[in-house]
């Protein structure tokens, strides 16, 4: 198969096509939902914008499960508009302007986008200039008031455009890398709706009453994951989510899976950690475990409120944090053949 025609790398390059900022994450939300008709799963979109798809378990009884991917992606918010650009500040969870540099982005308007270019003054200088959000903005070449008749004020994000998003291929050709503008946490949607055609082309059928959720806002706090988990009361909330690789780390991008065993808010249920360990190895592959100091992902802020008695983080290893991340391609089939044998065996009772 032509690596660009793979399912994950297909899905990749049609989510990587829309905005999705924290808060704005209505395009994406769309085109999952387009995904779940064209095969047949019925849906449903909650007040905070998350998409639920429910399946039925073989005991109905048994306690609820949730798998969850976040659609939201970092990204920038103009605080303030000029003459012929707008001032930027990142957003919570560590974008750097420096990730980004000189180039186009699109700030997502209430009507329309609108393309401008990241700029950050001049670097002629007597003195090297270390650049920071502070000295950012991006020009757009519009006045205030035609930014207003699009739909761009104060509160707008901005991502960069759609051209240079990805996912690009390069490398050793039997498993190269692929790199695109974010994997955080577009490969957990595209995990999620590979493992919904799965069920419904090998009929599996989960053990317990399941939902999988699309949810929205994880990078500002876990919100969209939070509001789902209060109303459905899940018992295992498992997030479907990359592990990065800070230094220190014993990580590896190899191909094989992470799963998270701690993260500055919690300690991850051992147990799951375990079973995931074990539908590693049932389907051929390592599952690495990780543990980490400052980060943390929709299970860890929805188990530190009280909103799940047990949860876990499990998806692909990725390099380049918050950017143009880096993923190797056997990741893709490896989380998905992992998850699907977690999926298939997994009993609470």
């Amino acid at each position: 198969m032509n690596k660009q025609q793979h399912p994950a790398i297909e899905l990749m390059t049609e989510l990587l096509s829309v905005p999705a900022p924290s808060g704005r994450e209505e395009r994406l939300a769309q085109l999952v939902r387009n995904r779940l008709d064209q095969m047949s799963w019925a849906h449903e979109t909650d007040g905070a914008g998350n998409v639920l798809v429910r399946v039925a378990g073989k005991q109905p009884e048994a306690p609820l499960v949730c798998y969850a991917a976040h659609m939201d992606e970092i990204g920038m918010v103009v605080t303030s508009i000029g003459a012929y650009g707008t001032r930027n500040v990142a957003r919570p969870g560590g974008l750097l302007a420096g990730m980004l540099g000189y180039g186009r982005v699109e700030i997502v308007g209430d009507g329309e986008t609108v393309v401008g270019l990241l700029s950050m003054g001049s670097t002629h200088g007597k003195t090297a200039v270390s650049i920071d959000w502070a000295q950012c903005h991006v020009k757009t070449g519009l006045t205030p008031d035609q930014l207003s008749e699009k739909g761009v004020r104060v509160g707008s994000t901005a991502v960069p455009i759609t051209a240079v998003r990805g996912p690009h291929i390069f490398g050793d050709d039997a498993d190269p890398l692929v790199a695109a503008w974010t994997f955080d946490d577009r490969l957990g949607v595209v995990t999620l709706l590979r493992l919904l055609e799965a069920i419904k082309v090998e009929k599996i059928e989960p053990q317990n009453p399941t939902i999988i959720a699309f949810v929205t806002q994880e990078e500002v706090g876990g919100l969209g994951a939070k509001a789902l988990a209060r109303r459905e009361k899940p018992y295992v909330f498992i997030a479907i989510d990359g592990s990065p690789i800070p230094p220190g780390t014993s990580l590896a991008l190899d191909g094989s899976p992470g799963i998270w065993s701690k993260d500055r808010l919690c300690h991850y249920d051992q147990a799951l950690i375990q079973q995931f360990l074990a539908a590693g190895t049932a389907v051929g592959t390592e599952v690495q475990p990780a543990a980490y100091d400052a980060t943390t992902s929709d299970a860890g802020m929805v188990f530190a409120v009280g909103l799940a008695e047990r949860v876990a983080c499990f998806g692909h290893v990725r390099g380049n944090s918050h950017g143009y991340e880096v993923c190797r391609f056997s990741v893709f089939d490896n989380v998905l053949n992992t998850l699907k044998a977690f999926f298939t065996t997994f009993k609470q009772n």
